[in-house]
């Protein structure tokens, strides 16, 4: 009872504008662990605000909401605080591992900061999937997975009250589609490229679903992302950040999909020499539904033109293998295969083609870029040979078919 009454009373009437009293919620919002609604000033009975809570494990709810003039607002509030009215305090928040801002917050009362969300943050808190808020020694983590939804709701709880007043509030998570203009029969087809099928692999790096991928499978994608396991149904993956210098992407799973088995990351260097094993789905479509397995060994501790993120390979890989995971003999991730060298280049130049000299993104890149993303990745030892088979076998459980409808193929450059 302490909670919702924590929640509902002081949190949603002072964590918009400077209300002194509020009333409500009226009509809802709910989604997820969010609840919230509309609200008006008691003095005056005018509509003031719609603000959403979302309480977390680490003790703090979130509050964040919309006044009637458009200004939206981001409070922490926790029974832990103890401010003293007025107080600020600068609090930095980290969106994804990517776009970061500094927020200005102000105690509105002693156990809840707020601060104004600017139009960019709005649109970070929008879309992202975790958010790593700062202040001082404290450092907090908050799951946005239902982020988008919420502000979209409150947005049209805003408009929808502006509209027809308090007393017609109702649910406010049914956004009405927005009617499609009648197409004019006298118009050209669209300029645009039609879409074509793009494919590539991608492998799991956390029980919460992380996918690791390579840029260039995703760039270009046209509407949904989707992952398959090998004979499992398709889910669709939502874009977390992207590293076009590295050639790396990250992308997620539903919320309600939680992985047994991921991947786990070498914690040690690669030699020269060593073998490997890479597991991807090339010429999907035309080859087997199934992953492909080939072996090799490190040829070379740097990729072209002795550029270091990179290994070259000799294990065959083909369209369709970027993004997939490469093994060390105990099974372990000592690369992401990003691509070939192009033969008909090489042999245009120089009048030899090459053979079996194909490359991977290391892990100290990948590595760097999961920190960056804020993913709770695992590393492990190597320890004892396994398999071929096993190695295989164990990546069944999360390495993933990446598909999606593009307008310009997918090709590796490097």
């Amino acid at each position: 009872m302490w909670l919702k009454s924590f929640i509902v009373a002081p949190l949603l009437q002072l964590s918009v504008g400077s209300v002194a009293q509020a009333a409500g919620p009226f009509g809802s919002v709910k989604i997820g662990n969010w609840v919230g609604g509309a609200f008006s000033n008691d003095e005056t009975g005018a509509f003031s605000h719609c603000a959403a809570t979302a309480p977390y494990a680490n003790g703090v709810i979130l509050v964040v909401g919309q006044n009637t003039g458009g200004s939206w607002i981001l409070s922490f509030a926790s029974p832990s605080y103890h401010f003293k009215q007025g107080e600020n305090a600068a609090i930095d928040v980290i969106f994804d591992g990517q776009e970061q801002a500094r927020l200005f917050a102000t105690a509105n009362q002693t156990n809840m900061l707020s601060s104004v969300m600017p139009a960019n943050v709005v649109r970070a808190f929008q879309k992202a999937s975790l958010m790593v808020a700062t202040s001082g020694r404290t450092v907090l983590n908050f799951d946005l997975t239902s982020a988008g939804p919420v502000i979209a709701a409150l947005a049209n709880c805003v408009t929808k009250v502006k509209a027809d007043g308090l007393n017609k509030a109702g649910d406010f998570t049914k956004i009405a589609a927005k009617p499609q203009a009648a197409p004019d029969k006298q118009a050209s087809p669209p300029a645009s490229k039609s879409a074509k099928a793009k494919s590539g692999t991608g492998f799991v790096v956390s029980a919460s679903g992380h996918v690791v991928t390579n840029n260039h499978v995703i760039n270009g994608c046209v509407g949904d992302i989707r992952g398959n396991l090998t004979g499992e149904a398709g889910m669709v993956l939502r874009v977390v950040s992207s590293d076009a210098n590295n050639d790396l992407a990250l992308l997620q799973a539903p919320s309600t999909t939680t992985f047994k088995e991921f991947a786990r990351i070498r914690d040690r260097s690669i030699r020269s020499g060593d073998s490997v094993v890479a597991i991807g789905f090339p010429f999907h479509g035309l080859l087997t539904s199934d992953f492909t397995v080939t072996t090799g060994i490190v040829s070379s501790l740097s990729g072209m033109r002795n550029d270091s993120r990179f290994l070259q390979i000799s294990a065959p890989v083909q369209p369709g293998n970027s993004g997939g995971p490469l093994f060390d003999t105990t099974g372990q991730i000592v690369g992401v295969v990003t691509g070939k060298l192009d033969g008909l280049r090489v042999a245009a130049a120089t009048g030899n083609i090459p053979e079996n000299i194909n490359f991977a993104i290391k892990t100290g890149a990948l590595r760097d870029f999961l920190d960056n993303s804020v993913v709770p990745y695992q590393t492990a030892e190597p320890k004892g040979e396994i398999k071929t088979t096993d190695i295989a076998g164990n990546a069944r459980p999360y390495t993933m078919l990446i598909s999606c409808n593009g307008t310009e193929q997918a090709e590796a450059k490097r």
